[in-house]
């Protein structure tokens, strides 16, 4: 006989059963959450595009940006290499994750040959160095402060620099005419909120990352967001053109010219009908006391005053911009922004060299500067062949 404080193996039984699926129960929440995040964490590129299609991306981006390293090469009186790119998924909740140092922004839209948007992003540091050599810097002399409006200027001239010799080499790649409008530029603080507006709106986003050296100022990276259907779009006009579309266009074509003879001949007869028609209306109207012998203008040149003289004279009272040319040159950029009080600009004349004087920005003349009183004046000593007026007007 059992103790009755002792359990028997059935009530055992029960009370482990009992407590295993109270366990169970409570521990189920806590699985699917893991499982929750679990899966937000294994959404993978492969889910929106193909390995193909990631190679076709990172291949028409280097080829792209090959040609913008060029523009900036120039720019900067430095060598540029922007290479090697890595196409990657960006989760627009990870942000903070992606971007956790202060960015700059570039918003590029375009206007011709696609419908998207793409931003380029580069890291403060790195934005500030580029802005010194274009500001005529040696990109060493680079303070802890934020960038200022000049500097985002000088920046935001370089990104567009760089994108229309992007935008000319896909203009090539995709055989149509590619254009961008100028590009935007802004701030990226991801952890303070600020630009996070110019990334586009998307919950999933493709980010192609570029090796960016500059001489030996830069080593770091330049990274391309684009929304995940304008990247398949892109991708997809390069990997399948539209031939098929092409060859329907031709053949309707040709079936359009097969039908339009026919056609433009049925009109043709129709309006030749109308108009013999009309014509002979016309006659039968006509007074014939109403009829006289043509005159034509005589080509005598005695004639006073000939109509190319009274024509003339209606022209004399219209008032023309006189304009005198002291010489011309060309700077860059950063000589013009490096302009102050007291700076001095050489011009490609020599001095005592003739002035050129222009009428309405058409050269009719040279002269010599005097000075009259206190003013000064334009003495004529050459007047400009007709002939060469006249090249100069072509």
């Amino acid at each position: 006989m059992m103790n009755d404080e002792m359990l028997s193996q059935e009530e055992i039984d029960a009370l482990l059963k009992g407590s295993s699926g109270a366990e169970k129960n409570e521990a189920e929440p806590q699985q699917n959450q893991e499982t929750e995040k679990k899966e937000g964490k294994e959404v993978k590129l492969e889910d929106y595009l193909t390995v193909i299609e990631q190679d076709a991306l990172g291949e028409m981006g280097n080829i792209s940006f090959g040609s913008a390293s060029t523009a900036l090469s120039m720019l900067l009186n430095h060598k540029v290499d922007i290479t090697t790119p890595s196409v990657s998924l960006i989760v627009r909740d990870n942000l903070a994750e992606e971007f956790p140092e202060p960015n700059v922004a570039v918003n590029v839209k375009y206007t011709e040959g696609f419908e998207g948007e793409n931003v380029l992003v580069i890291h403060e540091s790195d934005a500030k160095i580029i802005a010194d050599l274009m500001l005529g810097g040696d990109g060493t002399n680079i303070s802890d402060e934020s960038l200022n409006e000049i500097q985002l200027s000088a920046i935001q001239e370089a990104m567009n620099q760089m994108m229309g010799s992007a935008s000319t080499s896909m203009s090539t790649i995709f055989n149509k005419k590619v254009d961008i409008s100028p590009p935007t530029i802004e701030k990226l603080n991801v952890k303070k909120g600020e630009g996070t507006d110019r990334i586009p709106d998307e919950d999933y986003l493709v980010k192609v990352s570029f090796s960016l050296k500059v001489g030996d100022l830069i080593d770091s990276k330049i990274m391309q967001i684009l929304p995940i259907p304008f990247a398949k779009k892109m991708v997809s006009e390069l990997l399948n053109p539209i031939a098929d579309n092409e060859e329907k266009e031709l053949k309707s074509e040709s079936i359009m010219e097969k039908k339009e003879p026919v056609i433009q001949e049925n009109r043709t007869q129709v309006q030749m009908n109308q108009e013999s028609v009309s014509s002979t209306n016309r006659l039968n109207q006509v007074d014939p006391s109403s009829i006289r012998p043509a005159a034509f203008s005589s080509f005598d040149q005695t004639n006073e005053p000939s109509v190319e003289t009274q024509n003339l004279d209606m022209l004399l009272d219209i008032p023309l911009s006189v304009t005198v040319e002291l010489g011309r040159t060309k700077q860059a950029i950063r000589d013009i922004l490096n302009l102050s009080t007291g700076s001095i600009v050489e011009l490609d004349k020599l001095a005592g060299e003739p002035v050129d004087i222009l009428v309405n920005n058409k050269l009719i003349a040279k002269g010599e500067v005097v000075v009259i009183d206190e003013n000064f004046g334009v003495r004529v000593t050459e007047i400009i062949s007709q002939k060469e007026r006249i090249r100069n007007l072509q």
